[in-house]
């Protein structure tokens, strides 16, 4: 998990092929807490965070848009109270890029 934690996110412009599904699992295996979610056809990876609180969340999704925002790559974020759920995938190829990953894994460090 390391070379991920390490890695930064790539530009995709729409021309990459989403992870072919043995990598993707492979590489599953070492984010054991995020799912894999069909959402009407489009695969994103998936984790709900539980906070003890509104504001504690709220701190965590404002960590996840800073990440985001330094690596150009931006999840879908939902903030509720006591949990935020984090969604990764890539818009612009409609599926799981290298970039996911990589985020999901800098995501868990930011807990």
């Amino acid at each position: 998990m390391t070379q991920l934690e390490n890695s930064h996110c790539v530009p995709c412009e729409g021309a990459e092929a989403p992870m072919a599904p043995e990598e993707l699992q492979r590489q599953l295996a070492h984010l054991a807490e995020w799912n894999l979610v069909d959402d009407s056809g489009t695969p994103k990876l998936v984790r709900v965070f539980t906070f003890k609180d509104f504001q504690t969340a709220l701190d965590f999704t404002n960590r996840v848009g800073q990440l985001a925002e330094s690596e150009g790559h931006h999840p879908a974020l939902l903030t509720e109270w006591g949990k935020v759920t984090v969604s990764w995938w890539t818009h612009a190829i409609g599926g799981i890029h290298l970039n996911d990953l990589i985020m999901a894994t800098k995501t868990e460090k930011l807990v």
